[in-house]
């Protein structure tokens, strides 16, 4: 009897994460879900098993900016993990710092993917068709390597925001090319226009459902068609060249920066 999946969802109780979440506890994913706020991911939980009938659902309250969390989970965690969507991000209108120092939106959308495929790739090794998917965006750029947390230039939620997507496109090429080796694919996803916490706190509304914007993520979770491929960045569930990635110096100066914290 072939093994049941098990993936992992970060950021899972946001608009884009939750609907990622259901997808996969519907197509009958083993599902943990990660996020800061303990009580939103109580309800989400609730929400799911009884939306999806699978009662293989549970939740996880970690700090995604907290790199002690985040090896503390994975340290805690039990058995094989098939898939780990990295999605949770946070977009703060004033530039903030992590009890460590580190400027939050870089700690939690670029350091928190980070930490967690370091973490949790050892649980996915030679697995069958064993993924990590990072939600991006094609809302990227505007990258400085030598000014990551804003110390000097003038902090922007917006450019920061773009700076961190740039950055899960590039560390995504980085991980692939370190991973293929232990059978572990690693895509890159733009999840869509959704209205959210996130898009709001951009200045952004959104026109599509939370069921379209994770539409690419699942797709780079689950879809066969996938198998074999890794280090590729996908919008509306095709295929898109990334021009960040291709850049293999800065790529390799961001993970060597990543590395040191």
């Amino acid at each position: 009897m072939e093994q049941k999946r098990t993936a992992i969802v970060t950021g899972a109780y946001g608009a884009i994460g939750k609907a990622i979440s259901e997808g996969l506890a519907s197509k009958g994913y083993r599902l943990v879900m990660v996020g800061r706020d303990e009580s939103a991911l109580r309800r989400a939980c609730d929400d799911l098993v009884a939306g999806t009938g699978n009662k293989e659902i549970d939740w996880r309250a970690v700090d995604l900016s907290q790199k002690k969390e985040i090896e503390r989970f994975a340290q805690e965690w039990k058995g094989p993990l098939h898939v780990l969507v990295n999605n949770a991000a946070a977009t703060p209108r004033n530039r903030q710092e992590t009890p460590q120092g580190i400027e939050m939106q870089f700690a939690t959308n670029v350091l928190g993917y980070f930490w967690m495929i370091n973490t949790m790739s050892p649980h996915m090794e030679n697995l069958k068709d064993a993924r990590i998917v990072n939600v991006a965006s094609y809302w990227a750029g505007d990258m400085d390597l030598d000014d990551l947390e804003f110390t000097r230039r003038r902090y922007d939620n917006d450019t920061a925001y773009r700076q961190s997507k740039q950055a899960n496109r590039m560390l995504t090429v980085a991980f692939a090319e370190r991973l293929k080796n232990r059978n572990i694919a690693v895509f890159a996803a733009h999840p869509g226009d959704v209205r959210s916490k996130l898009s709001n706190n951009l200045g952004y509304g959104g026109w599509e459902t939370p069921g379209q914007g994770a539409a690419t993520p699942l797709f780079c979770a689950t879809d066969e068609s996938l198998k074999g491929k890794t280090g590729k960045y996908y919008s509306h569930q095709q295929e898109e060249r990334c021009s960040f990635s291709s850049d293999h110096q800065a790529v390799e100066k961001l993970y060597s920066i990543c590395s040191g914290f």
